[in-house]
């Protein structure tokens, strides 16, 4: 006969093999997740919208070192494809404002950002790789200054002296050969002699480079930035063309129009880049430099049927501005003193009325920053 001490034993033994068996299958490894190649999470994350990067340098330290890395960002540069338009606003004198729409096959608000400067009055001078470029003029200075609203990064670069000078020209791009950025300002000094000045991104000073060739009675002051040049449509009061200054190079081109067969007012005559190609608006009709500097690469891409047809008849000022991204074209018109935009689809020949503020600028989104 088995005592009771015998089974308080036995069942002591059993309890205990059972808690042994528990703590091993507790301590065992999981199976571990699978996971990505490294080499393959670069390729991923260079593909995706800023927003999202920016969120995902918090992940750990070796994500933040990635997305901050220049290469990446020239990487993600190369594969963006969001484009937004910004305008410039004002509020009570004391914030100006930047409005941002997306640009899809309708122009929609998506943002507004405050400026991260004095509230004077800005003008757009250009955008590059997703960096805008601003200026400010005052009576003897001009101060100009860069932003990328992506990333929220801003520099101010150091401020031009103008006395009883007048500015004529800016530009903004970058310099492929150095492989930095470069803002350019063009004035007239007191013997009414152009002189063009550079300031390359990370210095501390301008650079006169030397007399600029092009006499001008007018010009349209903004640069358009394509192929490492900036480019001003400019008229000697006889001849519209397009002086062209080489960034890398440092030096001056004379690049000539499209003969365009049907005549032009030529305050309907404008600049502007499309798919990283040069184009001339001329009136109704709209011209792309295949080859740029080659005069006979110019062909005609498309008519703006809009300014033909009897609605537009009503406005006493019509215009395209410039040509946007997915087959739209901003016009500017002006009916009973009032300026206002139409955002106008040449494919389907549909248009939009629009609410903007000052004359917007295009520019990609990008992780480059400014602040070299």
């Amino acid at each position: 006969m088995v005592s009771d001490k015998t089974i308080s034993i036995k069942r002591c033994k059993l309890t205990n093999k059972k808690k042994k068996r528990t703590l091993t299958s507790s301590s065992s490894p999981s199976p571990s997740l699978p996971t990505l190649p490294f080499d393959l999470i670069p390729e991923i994350l260079c593909r995706l919208p800023v927003k999202f990067l920016l969120q995902f340098r918090c992940i750990c330290k070796s994500w933040k070192s990635l997305i901050s890395d220049y290469k990446f960002a020239k990487k993600h540069l190369t594969l963006s494809t969001t484009h937004t338009l910004h305008c410039i606003s004002y509020r009570d004198n004391a914030h100006v404002l930047l409005n941002s729409y997306s640009l899809d096959y309708v122009l929609t608000y998506i943002t507004q950002t405050q400026f991260p400067s004095p509230p004077d009055s800005y003008l757009f001078v250009g955008s590059c790789n997703g960096i805008l470029c601003l200026v400010r003029e005052g009576t003897d200075l001009v101060h100009l200054q860069l932003w990328n609203p992506s990333i929220r990064k801003f520099k101010e670069l150091p401020p031009i002296s103008t006395p009883q000078t007048f500015v004529s020209l800016y530009g903004f791009g970058y310099d492929p050969i150095i492989d930095n950025y470069k803002v350019v300002v063009v004035y007239s000094d007191l013997n009414r002699k152009m002189e063009l000045k550079v300031h390359t991104l990370g210095t501390d000073s301008w650079k006169s480079v030397s007399e600029f060739p092009f006499a001008f009675v007018s010009a349209q002051r903004p640069g358009q930035y394509v192929s490492g040049t900036i480019n001003w449509l400019v008229s000697t009061g006889i001849k519209w063309f397009i002086a062209s200054f080489d960034l890398g190079n440092e030096c001056y081109q004379e690049v000539l129009l499209p003969d365009d067969p049907c005549k032009v007012d030529e305050y309907k005559l404008s600049l502007s880049i499309l798919r990283a190609c040069l184009c001339m608006i001329s009136g109704e009709n709209v011209w792309g430099m295949k080859e740029y500097g080659n005069k006979e690469s110019w062909t005609k891409l498309f008519t703006i049927s809009y300014l033909r047809v009897p609605r537009a008849s009503s406005y006493s000022y019509i215009m395209a501005e410039c040509v946007l991204e997915n087959e739209q074209v901003l016009l500017t018109y002006n009916e009973d003193e009032r300026f206002g935009h139409i955002s106008y689809n040449y494919k389907n020949d549909t248009s939009k009325f629009i609410e903007l503020e000052n004359f917007p600028e295009i520019c990609v989104e990008s992780l480059i920053s400014p602040c070299f």
